[in-house]
């Protein structure tokens, strides 16, 4: 799916009414969907463990916190692209605390253009953030592979007293034969052995 396509989840945390107009009015339901608005942390700890969001965007200050420490675990544990919007005046400094953790930060107030091409940032790291954790998933599945190809070549070495060499010739056959993957020829011949 080209990135003109994705349609992007979003997670708002702001008290304040007309950041959250303004900022609604920015993100069409063709590319947006859903938009999710809370008011405060506690409210954004509890939608963000009912369901994932893509961006995560944050004002700070909020009510019940500044949003900082939210804002890094979001980043830290999810594969959500997050924005905080700071004070001026503190944004060098909340910065430094963030940025590490892939936290963007934006200072208030901020304009249209500047929120559009943070939004196009966002997209993008999100992008790059999908794309690896399928890779991981990839690697993680040929791992699983690789432990049931082994298991099975164990059990044709003790069971049939094949060699390591006959034994992994034998589920790739097997494989191409039943024109499956060695990984359900090796779960195939683990459950014969059971």
């Amino acid at each position: 799916m080209s990135l003109k396509e994705q349609v992007y989840s979003v997670l708002v945390v702001s008290a304040a009414d007309s950041f959250n107009s303004a900022l609604t009015a920015m993100l069409p339901e063709s590319k947006y969907d859903p938009v999710y608005t809370v008011s405060g942390v506690s409210a954004a700890k509890r939608a963000a463990a009912e369901r994932e969001f893509d961006f995560v965007l944050i004002n700070s200050p909020l009510p019940d916190d500044t949003g900082t420490r939210f804002a890094i675990d979001i980043c830290t544990s999810k594969d959500s692209a997050v924005l905080l919007f700071v004070r001026n005046e503190i944004h060098d400094e909340i910065y430094n605390k963030v940025a590490e953790h892939g936290v963007f930060t934006l200072p208030k107030p901020t304009s249209k253009p500047t929120m559009i091409q943070a939004l196009r940032w966002m997209a993008a790291t999100r992008e790059r953030l999908r794309k690896s954790v399928s890779k991981t998933l990839s690697i993680e599945e040929k791992m699983v592979e690789i432990r049931l190809v082994n298991r099975a070549k164990l059990l044709l070495i003790s069971e049939k007293q094949m060699n390591e060499p006959d034994a992994h010739h034998y589920i790739q056959k097997f494989a191409m034969d039943k024109c499956i993957s060695r990984r359900e020829a090796a779960e195939k011949i683990i459950d014969s052995f059971s």
